[in-house]
């Protein structure tokens, strides 16, 4: 669009995008129509545009700079996190900089996972916003004219797939948004047509990505504002090894043997880190809805060990702390922990359910209720672009839309080295974006990498193809 808008003048651009059919008239497409609605001009026949009207209409007049929408890829690969296009002769000269993401990381999958219905899919990829003119104008995909494209391209990306488990429990598995970035969380869809199958005495289990500070926080704030569907429990899973690093533990590292920390018993360090775990009951607990801890048995957990994690639980309010072995036993390793849910679940009043803050806050409001409630933060910083973009997005009436913080998922801090429950640390909020349509604003605390690079050692070493089968090895 850039391209064409710098070497065509009004009239060319507007014979161009309304050529004239046989008869000698023209017509504008819907999403043409969705665009002079936008710009005030209520009429359905271009030639009746006056000059002015159609300046507006065919000049986008993107500045370069404001550009958000990266390409993305379903590979990790480090090297095109920052790339520059338009290197072709041509291209005309005009190159940019700009970058690939991973594609779990694109807003049109935070689309995917929140959209209610195909019409509702419709109006919030058309609302998505990838730039700015250089007048300040929001440039939405509607406004390029991809809106309904982009919505044929996902109409059957909106269907469910249908798997299950080992044991034949049915799973529905639907988008994939990174929990840290986005909001984390399955579609909505698939949990409305899960809760349709199992009516009203079975059980939905849907999950939210990391922990109760990411993905949990957005799952209450952004998902159930969103569907209006309201948890009657929350099972926040935790491991020995990971409470044992919150503790003080040696540095985990992927692809190095575990410190000897880890495979055996040192209940010092498990009764320090516990506090993490306690602090993600409590979370749970200022929505008003009933906790269960899943505690994953592992060979190298001692019977001491679980037992200071089931009472660190307890003494923080979870309804119950169960010990489960799933992993080695199926569902069977697992039956405690779903009657625990199970009675959580109906000694759960939905009345006291709420959520942490209201859509009338404005944006710092939410974001200071985050940073205390949830990280345990005392105050926020904000950098200059970043009151900016708060300052504009509200102007632009984006105000009401809920927080999806943007937050190494390693720590309750911004620092993914700090462990444990710190509190009373500073939140520096470096830059603040607005996902207009997937319905959130989300603020970046440091820097987010959003195209995953490879290890050392990467899977990738372990997968073949078995010539004589045709079977995949070494994937799982």
């Amino acid at each position: 669009r850039m391209l064409h808008e710098a070497s065509q003048s009004d009239k060319a651009l507007f014979r161009r995008m309304c050529p004239k059919k046989k008869d000698g008239s023209r017509s504008f497409s819907n999403v043409m129509l969705r665009r002079l609605k936008k710009l005030g001009i209520n009429k359905t026949n271009p030639d009746d545009l006056t000059k002015d009207e159609l300046h507006r209409w065919v000049r986008l007049d993107v500045d370069p700079s404001t550009i958000t929408w990266k390409r993305v890829v379903d590979l990790n690969d480090r090297y095109l996190r920052k790339i520059t296009v338009g290197q072709s002769k041509t291209e005309k000269g005009i190159t940019r900089e700009t970058g690939f993401d991973i594609a779990v990381a694109s807003e049109v999958m935070a689309v995917l996972a929140l959209t209610t219905d195909m019409t509702d899919m419709r109006e919030r990829l058309g609302k998505m916003v990838v730039g700015y003119s250089k007048s300040g104008d929001a440039i939405t995909a509607d406004d390029l004219g991809v809106g309904g494209a982009l919505t044929v391209l996902m109409k059957d990306a909106i269907l469910p797939t249908l798997m299950q488990t080992l044991e034949g429990t049915p799973v529905f598995v639907h988008a994939g948004p990174f929990a840290n970035i986005a909001h984390g969380n399955s579609s909505i869809i698939a949990d409305k047509i899960a809760l349709k199958l199992v009516e009203e005495d079975g059980f939905v289990i849907t999950e939210a990505g990391f922990g109760a500070d990411i993905g949990m926080e957005k799952f209450m704030n952004i998902k159930c504002r969103n569907s209006g569907l309201i948890p009657d429990c929350v099972v926040i899973c935790s491991t020995v090894r990971a409470l044992k690093m919150h503790g003080g533990g040696p540095t985990i590292k992927a692809g190095s043997p575990l410190d000897h920390a880890y495979t055996t018993e040192n209940l010092d360090l498990v009764a320090k880190g516990v506090c993490n775990m306690q602090h993600m009951v409590k979370i749970a607990k200022n929505f008003g809805v009933q906790v269960v801890v899943g505690i994953n048995q592992f060979v190298w957990d001692t019977p001491a060990e679980l037992e200071i994690v089931r009472k660190a639980a307890l003494e923080a309010g979870a309804f119950d702390a169960v010990i489960s072995n799933h992993w080695a036993k199926g569902s069977e390793g697992a039956a405690n922990l779903a009657r625990a849910v199970d009675a959580a679940c109906s000694a759960n009043d939905r009345s006291n359910f709420k959520l942490l803050y209201p859509s009338s806050f404005t944006l710092k409001e939410k974001i200071l209720e985050i940073v205390q409630k949830v990280y345990l933060g005392a105050k926020v910083e904000y950098s200059p672009i970043a009151e900016k973009r708060i300052s504009l997005y509200e102007k632009q009436g984006l105000g009401h839309l809920p927080i999806c913080m943007a937050k190494t998922q390693y720590s309750l801090t911004t620092d993914p080295a700090i462990k444990g429950a710190p509190s009373g640390h500073t939140v520096l909020i470096a830059d603040v974006k607005a996902a207009a349509g997937a319905g959130f604003i989300y603020p970046l605390c440091g820097a987010m990498t959003t195209m995953p690079g490879l290890s050392t050692r990467p899977a990738y070493y372990d997968i073949d193809l078995d010539l004589k089968t045709g079977a995949i090895v070494g994937l799982f």
